[in-house]
């Protein structure tokens, strides 16, 4: 029989963020900006919510353990994404390295001790003390394995996406940007004024070329969404801005002049990023040389075949978390 160790031993211990789901904003896990809002239910993983992702609450790292020590009490879950958590959940990240499988053999262990918590027995005080096997049975950890790998297998890219689309850009079609957008530049708003508004749900969109050029979410805003934004004063880094947002100074505007929706606005992403090289600090992307550009897309009947380009991204592995 395996050694036996105080939870503990084998993973540090934390509270997550003791939030109320009542104070933050469901949405869609599909939505921008979302993340896991993890309570005490042993059901859906844990998971009760999907919720906007707010600039001033840290979530709880991704491979790690929610473990309710109220509520369903000990009710264990692997988490392998970035998560909140409500009132009563504990965070449990591994001091050495574990992979997926041990872990989701930990979450498993840890919740079978749930019968020492019966009528309405916390157990916030008394988890870290908990015993469990040091170690994974190694005929148990590579059953597991194979069954994880045929699993895997089973999973191939048709089965997740409708279709698999190839690309060939041979024939594609030079538009001018202008044809497409309006250009136009945002307006300015001081990261001093942001603070006075105090955080809140609307980017604030800069000339970084990480984070969608966000840094940072407050209660204001002075651009409406749905729109392309770029940086004029540094690469030229280009952004999908689906929500209203407020700008720093040097952020420009593509208005489009077409229905556009997200899926359509990542392929065009992609492309205008893919003119970068073009660009730097001595020679900006400037809403007068936008306005002089020319992209090439796939067409139908000599227009730019939307409805392509939408597919093409649906069909892209993690095309849902867009």
């Amino acid at each position: 029989m395996s050694e036996l160790l105080k939870i503990s031993d084998i993973f540090e211990v934390n509270y997550g963020n003791s939030l109320e789901l009542i104070n933050l904003s469901s949405c869609k896990s599909t939505d921008y900006n979302s993340i896991t809002f993890v309570s005490r239910t042993e059901n859906n993983n844990g998971v009760a919510s999907f919720v906007e992702k707010e600039f001033a609450i840290n979530p709880n790292p991704a491979h790690t353990l929610s473990v309710a020590v109220g509520g369903s009490v000990l009710a264990t879950f692997y988490q392998p994404l970035e998560y909140y958590t409500g009132f009563h959940v504990l965070v449990l990240s591994p001091k050495k390295k574990l992979n997926v499988i041990e872990m989701l053999y930990y979450a498993k262990i840890i919740s079978l001790n749930k019968y020492r918590y019966s009528y309405g027995r916390q157990a916030n005080k008394t988890l870290r003390d908990i015993l469990i096997p040091a170690k994974m049975p190694m005929n148990l950890n590579n059953h597991m394995a194979s069954f994880y790998r045929q699993k895997s297998k089973t999973i191939s890219a048709k089965s997740l996406f409708d279709e698999k689309i190839n690309i060939d850009t041979k024939n594609w079609m030079e538009f001018k940007l202008t044809q497409l957008f309006d250009i136009k530049g945002s307006k300015t708003t001081a990261l001093l004024e942001l603070h006075e508004y105090g955080n809140g749900k609307c980017p604030y969109v800069t000339t970084q070329a990480t984070n969608n050029g966000v840094k940072g979410f407050y209660d204001f805003y002075s651009e409406s969404g749905n729109i392309l934004t770029i940086d004029s004063a540094v690469i030229g880094y280009c952004s999908y801005q689906e929500f209203s947002f407020s700008a720093s100074d040097h952020v420009e505007k593509l208005i489009p002049k077409f229905d556009m929706n997200k899926y359509i606005a990542m392929f065009l992403v992609t492309i205008l990023n893919a003119e970068q090289y073009r660009y730097n600090y001595g020679l900006k992307r400037s809403q007068a040389r936008m306005k002089e550009s020319y992209i090439k897309l796939p067409t139908k009947k000599n227009i730019p075949d939307w409805e392509f380009m939408e597919r093409f991204i649906k069909s892209l592995p993690y095309a849902s978390s867009f």
